[in-house]
């Protein structure tokens, strides 16, 4: 039986830094929105039946992508493997859309993908509880891409909870090219000083959470030129908002016609960005 399923991409419009843990890591807040209807923002992973396991990509965002046992879709099968005691022979490929290294979340949202679809695939029958576990264990992100929707993200983002659905406003999301590691954004905080800002407040049954990023000052310290793509979208009539620890940014717009108004603006004035709309 062969099988497809899409790995779309996720926008965290806050992202809150409580302080930093006795474990090295950072105690985080955020709120989460899975993409579901930017179709250009989501990558596909076709498996079918097969002698061995086996990875390979294509797609206008896979160059560079490793297909060794360090790509996190063999690392979610594995994990399937070795929960289920058994090994899971497929030929899988994996379509990529989402930028590598961008604060989507890409290589999260395939290791989720990953395990439902070798779940199904082999009629595993495990339960979403194990499955948020194994995905725990693969990265920070992964278990919010097991849910969907709307997340609540605690701890190092692992810990999650399903929030009502958020709507987002009409916004853009721009790829540059440019890269940021990660690790180097937090590191960067002992530089740039730490927000350490207060909890998220309880939020109105229609009360959308802050358009907020504590990663931002560090973001920027370790790679200037992402300020100048804050100021492209201020100049556009957006608000921007870093994506996760970047590179990619996201901006709000007042209204659909402003927002599509400020893409074809942008399309001019830096033809070699990617730049995608989302939102109502």
């Amino acid at each position: 039986m062969s099988l497809s399923s899409s790995a779309p991409a996720k926008f965290n419009r806050y992202l809150g830094i409580l302080g930093r843990r006795a474990d090295g890591f950072h105690e985080l807040e955020l709120v989460t929105t899975v993409l579901d209807s930017v179709l250009e923002l989501t990558d596909t992973l076709h498996a079918e039946p097969a002698g061995s396991l086996s990875l390979t990509v294509s797609g206008p965002m896979s160059d560079g992508l490793a297909t060794d046992e360090s790509n996190l879709v063999l690392r979610a099968w594995r994990s399937l493997e070795k929960e289920a005691q058994r090994s899971l022979p497929a030929a899988l490929h994996l379509e990529k859309r989402i930028p590598h290294g961008g604060g989507l979340g890409g290589g999260s949202s395939d290791a989720a993908t990953a395990l439902k679809l070798g779940n199904e695939m082999f009629n595993l029958s495990l339960s979403r509880t194990v499955l948020l576990r194994q995905a725990a264990a693969l990265g920070s992100d992964v278990p919010l891409f097991i849910l969907g929707g709307s997340v609540l993200g605690l701890g190092r983002g692992e810990r999650v909870f399903p929030l009502r659905d958020i709507p987002l406003e009409p916004m853009l999301i721009v790829h540059t090219g440019l890269h940021v590691g990660t690790a180097s954004v937090y590191r960067a905080l002992a530089s740039v000083g730490y927000p350490f800002p207060d909890a998220l407040p309880s939020l109105g049954s229609h009360k959308a959470p802050p358009w907020r990023n504590d990663l931002t000052g560090a973001a920027i310290y370790i790679c200037p030129l992402l300020a100048e793509v804050r100021q492209a979208l201020l100049e556009s009539g957006g608000e921007p908002l870093l994506c996760g620890s970047g590179s990619c940014w996201a901006a709000r717009y007042g209204n659909a016609e402003k927002r599509n108004n400020a893409a074809g603006e942008l399309h001019q004035t830096h033809p070699s960005w990617g730049i995608w709309t989302a939102g109502t």
